[in-house]
């Protein structure tokens, strides 16, 4: 059986060390194929503690960082990580998550369990494998968005702190 995926231009965070989070999934939401994914769904896959990949455009030879966190929440399938900026494609992401070129994410995964609904289904049973970065969203509800970092601000000011200082005592 192929890997199916299920796009959300998810709220993605984006921090000043390339930390992002935000929902790959959001719950009762039809993507523009018509499937929805169900409260629960996820349980399964996350249960059994193997590792959700993070990937590029959901190609497996492009990993870009590590999800550190996953899981359900009332609102969906909340993810939070880093992308890996010794990596060059990880490096890239990061600079077009923060001018904005690409917002989406997009759950790559194998059905175990589904309802008939209209013209798609209710998906309740999901097998997760991994969570992309992608450009086109097809659940166009959720969107990325870049977000500052408390500490990495304050160690810039910390710099900066430092810097004045050298050269008032320079003279």
């Amino acid at each position: 059986m192929e890997l199916e995926r299920k796009f959300a231009g998810a709220e993605v965070a984006l921090d000043g060390a390339a930390r992002i989070e935000g929902y790959a999934s959001l719950f009762g939401a039809p993507d523009q194929g018509g499937d929805a994914v169900a409260p629960g769904a996820f349980a399964g896959a996350l249960g059994r503690g193997r590792a959700v990949r993070m990937l590029w455009q959901h190609d497996p030879a492009q990993p870009i960082g590590v999800w550190e966190e996953v899981r359900e929440d009332a609102r969906g399938l909340f993810v939070r990580g880093r992308l890996l900026t010794e990596v060059a494609r990880g490096r890239e992401a990061a600079a077009l998550l923060k001018a904005g070129a690409i917002e989406g994410l997009s759950i790559g995964y194998r059905t175990v369990s589904a309802e008939r609904r209209g013209t798609g289904r209710l998906l309740t049973g999901v097998d997760l494998w991994e969570v992309s970065l992608v450009t086109f969203p097809m659940l166009p509800e959720a969107r990325a968005q870049a977000k500052a970092d408390p500490g990495a601000e304050a160690l810039r000011a910390l710099a900066d702190g430092f810097q004045a200082a050298r050269r008032a005592l320079r003279g």
